[in-house]
């Protein structure tokens, strides 16, 4: 199983958006996601969300853990996600090779091109819920969500 980090950097009812538009072969082609990715050996989630962030798009972030997805998509790798927000960063703004970055309204975010599953927590996060939240979402190999359940022990 991979693990890795996805975080929103949120500033002034905006948040940063990662529209996974430049690599070919990408099982996030098309969709609006945070920016983050992989762990490296030995590193923490946490390590892993600032290094990301950091690499991504130039800002140096304080993360808040805020869930856990377990992603599974139909011929890819499971995938163990940890998701943060980060309201304090510092840094100077640079573009990723991921994609295209975007400040996105707060209000505008439901209306992107989004995992189904990830409108589940966002739409958590978005409405001020508190809590840690643990998802699994699961898809077919056409991005159809075949199963989301959250963790009854998260809720």
């Amino acid at each position: 199983m991979i693990r890795s980090t996805l975080v929103y950097l949120i500033r002034d009812g905006q948040w940063l958006m990662l529209l996974r538009n430049r690599k070919e072969h990408d099982v996030n082609h098309g969709k609006w996601i945070g920016v983050g990715g992989k762990s490296l050996p030995g590193e923490t989630q946490e390590e892993c969300a600032i290094r990301e962030t950091l690499e991504e798009t130039g800002y140096l972030c304080t993360p808040e853990y805020r869930g856990r997805l377990q992603f599974r998509y139909e011929g890819e790798e499971s995938e163990d996600i940890s998701v943060y927000t980060s309201q304090r960063f510092t840094g100077t703004f640079h573009d990723t090779e991921e994609g295209t970055l975007a400040w996105i309204d707060e209000d505008r975010i439901l209306d992107l091109e989004l995992w189904p599953g990830d409108r589940l927590f966002l739409e958590r996060i978005l409405k001020g819920k508190t809590g840690i939240f643990s998802y699994i979402l699961e898809y077919d190999s056409s991005g159809r969500l075949l199963r989301a359940e959250e963790e009854p022990e998260y809720e």
